[in-house]
This record gives C-alpha cells, sequence and structure tokens, in this order.
C-alpha cells in the first residue's frame, strides 16, 4: 500500500522560507517520478513541480520557478519542496503525488493531475502580508 506523508507546512510572512517534504512507502521509490501540486481556496489543484526518477531532471510553473527547488533523497523515500521568497499568492494546501513505475520513464517530469497515480493528504501553507 503506497503512502505519502507531507509535512514542514505552516504560517510564514511574505518573502520568508519553508521547506516541505513527503515521505513516501509502500513502493520502490527511486523508480518514480515525484511532483508536488498545489491548490489555493476556491481554486483548482495546480501543478508546482516535478522531480525524475533520479533527480537529475526538474520542471517547475512558470509561478514557482526561481523561487522554489524541488528535491530527493533515494535513500531516505523523501521528495522536498524548497520555497523561498514566497508571497501570499502562494498560500494553498500543497500535496505530493507519486507515479506508478512505467519503463523508459527515466527522465520523465509529469505536469499534469492526471498522470500521477498517488496522493498525499496535504499540508497547508500559509503566507501572510
Amino acid at each position: 500500500q503506497v503512502q505519502l506523508v507531507e509535512s514542514g507546512g505552516g504560517l510564514v510572512q511574505a518573502g520568508g522560507s519553508l521547506r516541505l517534504s513527503c515521505a513516501a512507502s509502500g513502493l520502490t521509490f527511486s523508480s518514480n517520478p515525484m511532483g508536488w501540486f498545489r491548490q489555493a481556496p476556491g481554486k483548482e489543484r495546480e501543478f508546482a513541480a516535478a522531480i525524475s526518477w533520479g533527480g537529475t531532471r526538474a520542471s517547475y510553473a512558470d509561478s514557482v520557478r526561481g523561487r522554489f527547488t524541488i528535491s530527493r533523497d533515494n535513500a531516505k523515500n523523501t521528495v522536498y519542496l524548497q520555497m523561498n521568497s514566497l508571497k501570499p499568492e502562494d498560500t494553498a494546501v500543497y500535496y505530493c503525488a507519486v507515479r506508478r513505475y512505467r519503463s523508459g520513464e527515466r527522465y520523465y517530469t509529469p505536469a499534469t493531475l492526471g498522470e500521477y497515480d498517488y496522493w498525499g493528504q496535504g499540508t497547508q501553507v500559509t503566507v501572510s502580508s
């Protein structure tokens, strides 16, 4: 049974930083693309960042590129999202997601909800102005 558990959310002032973590279990972590999505109140869930199996490739939404960094530690089965220069519009529930293993996807960084197979419960990030 695949489980994803996010942590690290909280309240921060604009311009501040947070690091989210997502611990995975129940899968061969090193063979799965991982992603972070977010959902603000009244809005649809949207892509933030994704990382390939070995962490050599990453992709970002335009809204976070240059401020957020996704990384992974396959030895710890954990993916991270370092968020710097936070803005009030970054306020959302942040979800991590994993795509099941499929051959030939070593460098793939999926950016749409439907490409992921399992989701965490989310962690709240609130940025005050």
